[in-house]
Formats: C-alpha cells, sequence, structure tokens
C-alpha cells in the first residue's frame, strides 16, 4: 500500500497498526533527520518516538499529501524546538525557508542556525499580525487551512494570502537584514 493509502485506512479504521507500518518504512529517515540537528543518539531516537506518537492524531487532522515530505519537516522542526529550549530560550516561531541544510552540521553551521533563527523571530514581529498568526499556525502548529479558518475567522482565501504574503515578507527581510 502507498503512504496515501495507509493514511486513508488508519484515518477509516482508527488501527495503530496501520501507523506502524508508516513507522517501519520511515524510522531511518526519521532518526536520520533528528541525529543530524540534535547530535544525540539517545535524544534522537525519544524525538522519533514522540514525533510518531503525535502521529496518531496528526494524520487524522492534516491533509497530507506527501507524507515523506510532511514528516521530514515535522521530525526538523520537532528537533529545532529541542535545541531550542535547550539552550533556554523562549521559541515561538520556525520557519522551514531557513532551515534546509545538507549533510552534516558543524559548529559554524549550528551558531549559523542560531542567528538565521533570531532573524527569522525578529522579521516574524515585522509582519502584519494577521500574516504572524497565519503563519505561526501553519508552520509551527501545523494547523492546515481549515484548521486555520476555524481558530482565526478568516476565510479560505484570506489565510491562505496571509500565510503566502508572510512567508514572502519573512524571506525578504531575512535576505535584507543577512
Amino acid at each position: 500500500m502507498t503512504d496515501s493509502e495507509l493514511i486513508e485506512l488508519y484515518r477509516k479504521t482508527d488501527e495503530t497498526e496501520v501507523v506502524g507500518i508508516l513507522y517501519q518504512r520511515y524510522t531511518s529517515l526519521a532518526y536520520g533527520v533528528s541525529l543530524k540537528y540534535l547530535k544525540d543518539r539517545e535524544a534522537s531516537k525519544d524525538a522519533v518516538m514522540q514525533v510518531f506518537e503525535k502521529l496518531l492524531t496528526s494524520l487524522k487532522v492534516h491533509d497530507i499529501t506527501h507524507f515523506k515530505s510532511w514528516l521530514y519537516v515535522t521530525v526538523r522542526n520537532h528537533c529545532l524546538m529541542e535545541i531550542r529550549a535547550q539552550k533556554g530560550k523562549h521559541f515561538e516561531e520556525i520557519s522551514p525557508i531557513l532551515m534546509e541544510s545538507n549533510g552534516e552540521m558543524h559548529q559554524e553551521e549550528g551558531m549559523e542556525l542560531e542567528t538565521n533563527l533570531d532573524r527569522l523571530e525578529k522579521c516574524m514581529e515585522e509582519l502584519v499580525s494577521e500574516q504572524k498568526h497565519c503563519v505561526q499556525l501553519f508552520y509551527i502548529q501545523q494547523k492546515c487551512y481549515k484548521e486555520i479558518t476555524d481558530i482565526t475567522g478568516f476565510d479560505y482565501n484570506h489565510v491562505k494570502s496571509y500565510i503566502q504574503n508572510g512567508k514572502r515578507n519573512l524571506k525578504l527581510c531575512i535576505e535584507r537584514n543577512g
């Protein structure tokens, strides 16, 4: 069965064994991503377990078309939040536009990542409130457009526009301040 078929089956049957198949398929990917960011085997194993535990509810509420990509982003964001929490800083915003890193992360890249996160936080403050709220809900809390419309009261097209414009404005701000 494809990933999409498994997700659909899980939504219909609520059988955790179906998620177990996804776990078997993607444990190595999730562990590799975790290890790349956390640099600790045990912490990486814990992160993988935490992400897959969240899948039991996430698969029911998110419209996931490309599971492997979605899982990669989910694991990466989870790890980055862990890193930030370990450094004792309050962490609310993170966006995939800054987080891609190829190969192993070295100490210089870790410092660059921290600098980029600081820039991102400052740029988030420059967004208009609607964009900021929608971007946080979409990228940080991983809400789908429908959930964001329910939470904010904005219509679907406004939510889509706020997210797209917010992402573009963040990118421009970060480039300007880079």
